[in-house]
């Protein structure tokens, strides 16, 4: 069901709940569904709220309300003075996936960054995992990212040490688009170790928090925004997770909501690894092992099963060079020959025998897969 456009009113209230409330407030969530947020918003500056978290909420008003829109407006200054906006159901860069969350959807978003975050979000896909990874996982997320982001899908991950920077590095590697959903404002860059890796991510994605502007990431907050994360993507892969993690609970969160949910398998030795295979076994996630078969889980029109036919037919050389070649947007010699890991002049000669069997395609700006069946 399509959300009516918000009028002012109604952005601005919403705007300062999320400022006064913490996120995931799902009593607060829905009162604004059943009277209107401009409603609420008096209710609790004339302290006639009957929602629990009234009085926290007054606490952060201060001592002398004023009127709503000049509160409303001292906080647009402060968000245009550092780039960011906020957003909300109805508006046209909403992600309507995000409504799946029910009374648990965010009253609003604040974002940083020039992408449009309804068109990211169309063909996007989160890779998240442990902290603590090894360079295993990070190696696969790395390549999975670059590989996905070769394919023009967007890579949603929380930004944190280990696999979600290792994802989103992939995904600027790859010339795609990438998105960091935070616990904290999105003018507070945490980790602080990676601000200069946030800072590229809002030059070329986004940055998104339901936590308003110079918020910090509280613990209790990285549980809360996993829910975005999930409802954002079309799909969740885990690349090693223990067996208690906040890669777990996206992963939940994203079975919970109907999405698919898969997860990379690791040494069985390894407790970095346990959370994955938990998940295979007891969630029945996808089990992949590479970009082709993430796809292939979204939507299997992506990767014909008879391509794979195909490639057993080729020499060992071809094969890994067709691997290499992205299944949507050509990609430059260079490229291809980084992915594949030889040499400019063996994937020429690749190149030219997977084109005479039309299983790649010469176009500008390089190759990409054929439509051979």
């Amino acid at each position: 069901m399509m959300t009516a456009r918000p009028d002012d009113d109604e952005r601005n209230a919403r705007l300062l709940l999320s400022v006064w409330s913490e996120p995931g407030d799902e009593q607060l969530a829905a009162r604004v569904a059943h009277l209107g947020a401009a409603r609420v918003v008096d209710e609790v500056l004339t302290r006639t709220s009957p929602l629990r978290r009234a009085a926290a909420m007054q606490t952060r008003i201060g001592p002398s309300p004023r009127d709503s829109r000049v509160l409303a407006e001292h906080l647009h200054q402060r968000a245009r003075r550092c780039g960011a906006r906020f957003v909300v159901p109805g508006d046209p860069e909403w992600p309507t996936q995000l409504d799946d969350l029910l009374t648990r959807a965010p009253l609003g978003l604040w974002i940083a960054g020039a992408t449009n975050l309804r068109t990211l979000a169309v063909f996007s896909l989160a890779i998240v995992g442990a902290r603590a990874s090894t360079p295993y996982g990070e190696g696969l997320a790395h390549a999975m990212a670059a590989e996905l982001a070769d394919e023009c899908w967007a890579v949603v991950s929380g930004g944190a040490f280990g696999i979600d920077a290792a994802a989103h590095r992939g995904a600027l590697a790859g010339g795609g688009v990438t998105a960091c959903v935070l616990a904290g404002g999105v003018d507070v860059p945490y980790p602080r170790a990676h601000a200069s890796l946030i800072a590229r991510i809002r030059e070329r994605g986004l940055l998104i928090s339901e936590t308003p502007l110079g918020g910090a990431p509280m613990r209790h907050r990285f549980r809360t925004r996993n829910r975005i994360i999930a409802a954002l993507s079309r799909g969740t892969v885990v690349i090693e997770a223990a067996l208690r993690s906040g890669s777990g609970t996206t992963a939940r969160e994203a079975h919970a909501l109907g999405r698919a949910v898969m997860a990379v398998p690791g040494p069985v030795t390894s407790p970095q690894s346990a959370g994955c295979h938990a998940l295979i076994k007891d969630m029945s996630a996808h089990l992949v092992t590479s970009s082709r078969e993430v796809l292939r889980h979204l939507d299997p029109a992506l990767v014909p099963e008879d391509e794979d036919w195909s490639r057993d037919s080729l020499a060992p050389r071809e094969a890994r060079v067709l691997d290499a070649v992205p299944l949507r947007r050509p990609a430059p010699l260079h490229r291809i020959a980084a992915t594949a890991g030889l040499v400019d002049v063996d994937v020429m000669a690749a190149l030219g025998l997977l084109e005479a069997d039309a299983l790649v395609v010469r176009e500008v700006g390089g190759w990409r897969r054929g439509s051979q069946r």
